[in-house]
C-alpha cells in the first residue's frame, strides 16, 4: 500500500533532518522506509529523521522521536531538539515558546528566543561508565581505549546519548574517517557510540568533529558539542560558555558543573515543505 506522507526538511548548522508530524497524519515507517527517506540519492536525504507524536507522559507537551539514517532509533539529537521547537511552532502545533518534550533519554526543554535561535536544557551530563553505558572500571574523566593497534585518550560522557571524547591538536587532520567508524563500534560502548575529535583553541572556544553512529561524520552533532565541552569543562581545560565550531557553524554551551543541566543555543532552519509516497 502506497503512504504520502508531509515533510519539512530542517537543518542545524547543517546537521539535516526530515521532520514529519505525526500528530496531524499517520506515520508508521519501517527501518527500510527511513532509510530509504534518510538517502540522499533515492529519496529526501537526512542525517536523521525527526518524528513528532503526542506525548505518553502527563508532564510533557510532545513526544520526541529520533531516526538515524540507517534507520535505527536513538535516545537522543541536541540539533534535532531545536529543529523540533521551530516545527512545533511554526507549524501551530503549539504556541508555547518554551515547551517540555519526552524522549528516550527523559524530558528535555527547548525555548524559542526572540533572535529565532533556540536554548535547549539537555539535562545533565552523565560521567558513570554503567549509565552511558561504557565498559569501565572507573568514575575517571580520562580512559585509555584501544582502537585497532593505536591507543588514545577518551572521556566518556552521556547526554542523554553515548559520546567518547578525544582531545587533538588539529582537527582538520584529525583522524575522523579512520577512527571514528572503529570507536563506534568498540565493545567497551556497548550501545555504540558518538564519537568526538575536539581542538582547543583557548579557555571559551573549541573546534569540533563528530563521527556520529549510525550516521558517520556530519556538519553538526548538538550533543556531541555539548559532550565536548562539557569533558572541556570537566577536565579543567575550559570554562563555561563554551563556543563550539563545527564545520556547520557555532553553537554554544553552558555548563555549571556537578548535576546541573547542560544549555546548548543555536540556530534551527527550515529549508523546504513536501510530500513524498511510500
Amino acid at each position: 500500500m502506497t503512504v504520502r506522507l508531509s515533510f519539512v526538511k530542517m537543518h542545524g548548522l547543517g546537521n539535516d533532518f526530515v521532520v514529519l508530524d505525526g500528530i496531524r497524519q499517520t506515520v508508521a515507517l519501517s527501518a527500510g522506509q527511513l532509510r530509504f527517506l534518510a538517502d540522499r540519492r533515492f529519496g529526501v536525504g537526512c542525517d536523521q529523521i525527526l518524528l513528532v507524536e503526542k506525548p505518553r507522559q502527563a508532564n510533557a507537551d510532545f513526544r520526541y522521536r529520533i531516526f538515524n539514517a540507517d534507520g535505527g532509533e536513538v535516545e537522543q539529537c541536541g540539533n534535532g531538539a531545536r529543529c523540533f521547537a521551530r516545527f512545533v511552532y511554526d507549524q501551530g502545533l503549539t504556541t508555547k515558546r518554551e515547551i517540555r518534550v519526552e524522549t528516550l533519554a527523559g524530558i528535555i526543554v527547548p525555548r524559542i528566543e526572540d533572535d529565532g535561535t533556540v536554548t535547549v536544557d539537555m539535562g545533565p551530563p552523565v560521567f558513570t561508565p554503567a549509565l552511558i553505558p561504557f565498559v569501565g572500571s572507573s568514575d575517571a574523566l580520562v580512559h585509555p581505549l584501544l582502537v585497532g593497534d593505536r591507543e588514545v585518550a577518551i572521556t566518556a560522557v552521556g547526554i542523554g546519548n553515548p559520546h567518547a571524547v578525544q582531545v587533538v591538536a588539529d582537527v582538520d587532520a584529525a583522524p575522523v574517517g579512520d577512527l571514528g567508524p572503529l570507536i563506534e563500534v568498540h565493545p567497551r560502548f556497548p550501545e555504540r557510540v558518538n564519537a568526538g575529535f575536539m581542538q582547543i583553541v583557548d579557555r571559551h572556544g573549541i573546534r569540533l568533529r563528530v563521527h556520529e553512529r549510525g550516521a558517520g561524520e556530519t556538519l553538526a552533532c548538538g550533543t556531541g558539542a555539548c559532550a565536548a565541552a562539557v569533558a572541556g569543562i570537566a577536565r579543567g581545560l575550559l570554562d563555561s560558555p563554551v563556543c563550539v565550531e563545527t564545520r556547520g557553524g557555532m553553537l554554544t554551551i553552558a555548563w555549571s558543573g556537578d548535576a546541573t543541566p547542560v544549555l546548548m543555543s543555536g540556530p534551527a532552519v527550515a529549508v523546504y515543505k513536501g510530500e513524498i509516497e511510500l
